[in-house]
């Protein structure tokens, strides 16, 4: 590498050496990667969500069910700690659909 490319790669990750910012830059490909098969699947989640609400409203139920949701929040906190309340806080407020 330049002593230009290699500044603006190191600046870029935050690393002060051309092989930690090869390695960050790799693993951040890799992040990126993961982040779009996430976006993925909650779209995935999101369509099948719908499907459950518009049998639960087509049956004469609600269209949201609190203890399912208490089920979900309790999975995610279990596996992830209190961030993953969190997180799934969000993606049931994704998935609830629009009224």
């Amino acid at each position: 590498m330049t002593t230009s490319t290699t500044t603006e790669v190191t600046e870029t990750t935050g690393a002060r050496t051309p092989e930690a910012a090869e390695l960050i830059d790799s693993a951040r490909q890799r992040i990126d990667a993961l982040d779009d098969r996430i976006i993925g699947l909650v779209q995935e989640r999101m369509a099948v969500s719908a499907v459950i609400q518009d049998a639960r409203i087509a049956s004469g139920g609600r269209r949201v069910n609190l203890s399912r949701e208490m089920e979900v929040l309790g999975h995610f906190r279990d596996a992830l700690g209190k961030p993953g309340t969190a997180l799934a806080m969000t993606l049931l407020e994704l998935c609830r659909g629009r009224i």
